[in-house]
């Protein structure tokens, strides 16, 4: 048999870990470069890992929804640990007019009640009594997940570079996929920050079995669960390429919304608090591109793990013809 292409991939992101992965399935001899010291560096380390077509669709292009439907059975196929206990989205008692108006962007939900809350949530149950349920979504934890990747390239013959930029000194390729995020802004001049901010709580006195999406007519949040009593406290979205640190504002509203959910997270320990700039284009939707031999696959504002096989499909489509 005839050996496959030497590709290069730069930037060890969800992009680029899951377009290694595909290429190496593929028969591609793959080497990822990583320019920070572990996998997941950038922003993606810092996501909630959601995989909501269905919700995402509430401020999503159609074509967001359309791509990300074979996400679930994608990741559940490659990484450990992926859960497919779907979405809740609730809102306080003065904000259920959100609901209504969360409904009528969105599909493939159920109107629930708190008896049904109660039944998926019993921790939620008496604190609300209005919901939409997304049954066929479900999430998983970056922070495992990234890692199983570079496990699974490697397993395929793939190499793995950290503290790399580039290409390694003395090696040509055939190939070389670009899914490095911002720092390609000087040849995709149209990308811009889109700022992520999140908070990790641990908390013995909640349990939640799926993410919650906490609806705000400001700044709507979500709360991912995760192993060993950890919540993932997060901002859908913030306009900003500030880079800094969380200021007390975020941290307040983060935490008050962590509260609002159920007072028992007043008890929570922070174990981290950290911000990341998603790439993103105007119009919010992805891109594979290609100039001469360079393949860029960017622009994954806030649906990175969402988006990521289909955008890989169509890198490796693109180099394998």
């Amino acid at each position: 048999m005839t050996a496959g292409p030497t590709i290069l991939v730069r930037g060890a992101g969800v992009a680029g870990l899951v377009t290694a992965v595909t290429l190496a399935e593929r028969g591609a001899r793959v080497t990822l470069t990583e320019s920070g010291s572990r996998v997941g560096s950038g922003a993606s380390w810092m996501a909630g890992g959601m995989l909501a077509p269905w919700c995402e669709a509430e401020d999503a292009p159609p074509e967001v929804t359309e791509h990300s439907l074979a996400s679930l059975s994608w990741w559940r196929a490659h990484v450990p640990g992926v859960e497919s206990n779907g979405s809740l989205v609730l809102a306080p008692a003065r904000d259920t007019a959100e609901i209504t108006r969360f409904a009528r962007r969105t599909s493939h939900f159920q109107e629930i009640g708190g008896e049904e809350i109660m039944r998926l949530e019993p921790d939620l149950g008496s604190r609300f009594s209005r919901a939409l349920f997304f049954p066929g979504e479900g999430h998983l934890d970056p922070r495992k997940a990234l890692p199983a990747l570079a496990e699974r390239l490697i397993s395929l013959g793939g190499r793995l570079l950290t503290d790399e930029a580039d290409a390694p000194a003395g090696v040509s390729f055939d190939r070389t996929v670009d899914c490095t995020g911002l720092r390609a802004r000087e040849t995709l001049k149209t990308l811009r920050g889109v700022r992520g901010e999140m908070i990790l709580l641990r908390c013995q006195d909640v349990t939640l079995h799926r993410p919650v999406r906490m609806l705000h007519p400001r700044i709507p949040i979500y709360i991912v669960p995760r192993a060993d009593h950890l919540f993932m406290v997060g901002a859908t979205m913030v306009e900003s390429e500030n880079a800094g640190p969380m200021t007390l504002r975020s941290m307040s509203e983060l935490l008050s919304a962590a509260w609002v959910l159920h007072p028992g997270f007043a008890e929570a320990d922070i174990v981290e608090m950290g911000t990341g700039l998603r790439p993103s284009y105007p119009d919010n939707v992805p891109l594979v591109t290609q100039e001469k031999q360079t393949v860029y696959v960017n622009g994954m504002y806030r649906h990175g793990y969402l988006l990521s096989p289909w955008l890989a499909a169509q890198a490796a489509d693109m180099i394998f013809g």
